[in-house]
Formats: C-alpha cells, structure tokens, sequence
C-alpha cells in the first residue's frame, strides 16, 4: 500500500492536472446513468456530491432533505440541488472506523413538536457506544439536542455500532445497535450490546417490553443475538418489523422481528468466521429465531424501505435495500414470514440508505469519502 501511495504521489507531481482529472469524478463516473429492472428503465441522476461519507437521510414536510456524514455533520438537500453548510446544534461524535454520525429522523409529530433525531457513536467510558437524542429544528439548526438513551456498557473499538431509527404505530422509537465487535455481549441481556432496544420518545423503556420484569435485564431491550443491523423498516401492509444485518464472512440475514426473540449470534451464523472457522449453522439450535433469508456472498445490507409509491408500481409492497458489498439495490418480496430476493439493481457504487421521496422516486446515499446524493426514478419522470 505505501508503493501505491509513492507512486501516486509521483504522479501527482509530474501530472497534477491530468491526474485530478483522473480520480475527483470517478464516484460519479461508476455510477450507470440508466439501469434495467422490472419496472423498465430506472433513470439515475446525482443530486449532490462532495458528502463525507453519507450516512442517513430523511424528508422535510418542505420536501428539502436532511443528511447525515459519518464525520459529524449534519446538511440539508435543498429541492434545487443546493446542499447548506453543516447545521449547528449536532452532537459531538466518535468519527472513527464505523462510528460517527449516523441516522436521522423526523418525530411523527414533526409538524406540530419540530423534533428531529439523531442516532450517533457517542464517546465516554471505556469507548464509545450508540446514542440516540433529539433537539428541534429551527432557524436551519439544531436547537436544545439532548441524548435520550445510550448503549450500555462503552467499550472500545470502532466497529458495529448499527444505528438505524424507525418509528411503529404507537411512535415508539426501534433503535437497532451492534454488538461492537464483542461477539458474546450479543447473548447478555444485561447489557444493549447486539440488540434492537424499544424505548419512548422520551427515551424510557416503552410499555409491554418483555424484558421488564427480569432484573437482570434491560428493560429497553425488544430482541438479542444480533450482529449489526443497519438496516430497519416497517412494512405497513402487515405492520412488521423486518431488519437486515451483517454477517461474518457470509451470512447476511433478513429477519422478521418478533417480541423477545434471540437471533442467535454469536453461537449461530449463517457464515463462519473470518478466519476460517465454522459457526453452526441456525437449524441446528432450533431455540434461536432464524433469518428469512440469508446471502453468501453477502450484500452488507444498510438502508432499508418497503415501497408504497405510484412511480415504480410494479415494486409496491417489496422492500428495498441498499447493498455495501454488493454495490446494488436489492428488492426482496416478503409473505408472512418467507421472503425472496426478487432482483437485484447494479448501482456500481457502495448504497449506504435508501428513502423514498414524496413523489414515489427512490433517493439513496453512496458510501465513499465524496459520496453523493443519488434520485432514481422511471425514465423521463
């Protein structure tokens, strides 16, 4: 890697223009302007680049749109294509490896409260650990943030901080969390680690929670034995919540979340460890709840919506989500419980979230040190 770096440097010297030529578009070069898909040609156009690593992304009633970089800042996507300086009022974060700023959301009662929320790796302790709190938007910024809840215990290291934020019909907040890399934790109800926590707005453990009786649990938690899930929706057909979290090497997995359920890790998987060593597959500890579905290769799934829109009909009711690894937009069918990947859209480019539009279009982030704001829609629309 230090040749390489020699040798660009190099370069940079002899053929500084030429070079900046060569390597400040190519996010936007990769991405395919057009792509084929069930719905016919899918139009793909960069709304907005130059994001430090975009993380999370939600609508204004204005139709502007707020975004999240992983560095710590906190922008807004003006309906124009003008991106606003970095808002004030936003929480100090660990930005490193996997953590920094990560999701945001609207309160369901925005119009009337203007809450937003912001889920972050929040520094302290022994490390770090995911965070969720809120202030109100106001005058384009930030007012009055303050933390809500957070992952206990700290602990080092900067990976598996999950983070995704949605709401269910009764406006509890789902928060999904990683297990930070700590494999264990994840089977410990006595502590956040590797778990979807369910919690009120004010941050209080929400009420029918199973684990609230159980002294040596936490009481905010709603299910265990996960990894890292950065990708959470409901789907408003059934009103379930559907996750998709990342494996080791293979095994990515499509939950269907039930109450007080344990998915299994780190004693079930279905990948193996990165050095090579086996994990028994789920079907051999029928006590865990399995995946609905699983990929080997994986896709390192993160962003995730069920389509309800008119501008890709064919698509409504399937969930869709964005892929890491795989470089795509994955459209998985769900039915009860089973689910199957329906297609899979090449975007060339690392899809950190998806969110649909109030006009049916499809906005994703991509995930890269200039990443940018992508819209699809139907061709012409």
């Amino acid at each position: 890697m230090s040749k390489i770096r020699t040798v660009l440097a190099l370069l940079k010297r002899a053929f500084p223009a030429s070079l900046s030529l060569l390597v400040v578009p190519c996010a936007f070069a990769q991405t395919p302007k057009e792509v084929d898909s069930s719905a016919g040609t899918v139009r793909i156009d960069a709304l907005a680049g130059k994001l430090e690593h975009p993380w999370g992304m939600a609508f204004l009633p204005s139709g502007e749109l707020l975004v999240t970089e992983r560095a710590g800042r906190l922008r807004i996507l003006a309906k124009s294509g003008e991106l606003s300086a970095p808002l004030d009022g936003v929480p100090s974060v660990l930005s490193r490896g996997q953590g920094g700023l990560l999701d945001v959301a609207l309160d369901p009662d925005f119009d009337e409260n203007s809450f937003v929320y912001l889920s972050f790796s929040e520094p302290g302790g022994e490390g770090a650990s995911t965070a969720i709190g809120r202030g109100r938007f106001h005058n384009k910024k930030i007012e009055n943030f303050r933390v809500i809840f957070r992952q206990l215990p700290k602990v080092s290291g900067p990976n598996h901080f999950g983070g995704r934020i949605v709401f269910d019909s009764d406006k509890n907040i789902y928060l999904t969390t990683g297990e930070r890399f700590k494999f264990e934790p994840a089977q410990d109800l006595s502590n956040h680690l590797g778990t979807i926590v369910r919690i009120t707005r004010e941050g209080k453990a929400a009420t029918g929670n199973p684990f609230t009786k159980n002294k040596n649990a936490k009481s905010e938690i709603w299910s265990y034995g996960h990894r890292n899930i950065e990708a959470a929706a409901f789907d408003p057909g059934t009103g379930h919540l559907w996750i998709a979290e990342m494996g080791p090497k293979g095994g990515d997995e499509l939950n269907l979340i039930k109450e007080g359920a344990n998915y299994g890790w780190p004693i079930v998987s279905w990948g193996e460890h990165y050095d090579g060593k086996d994990i028994p597959d789920p079907p051999t500890r029928p006590e865990f709840a399995d995946a609905a579905k699983h990929w080997t290769p994986v896709i390192s799934p993160s962003g995730m919506v069920f389509y309800t829109g008119s501008m890709f009909p064919e698509w409504r009711g399937s969930a869709l989500i964005g892929g890491l690894s795989s470089r795509a937009l994955i459209r998985v069918t769900v039915d009860g419980g089973s689910a199957k990947e329906a297609e899979r859209l090449s975007l060339k480019v690392r899809v950190r979230d998806v969110e649909q539009a109030p006009d049916g279009s499809l906005y994703l982030l991509t995930d890269q040190s200039s990443g940018s704001v992508l819209r699809l829609s139907r061709t012409g629309g």
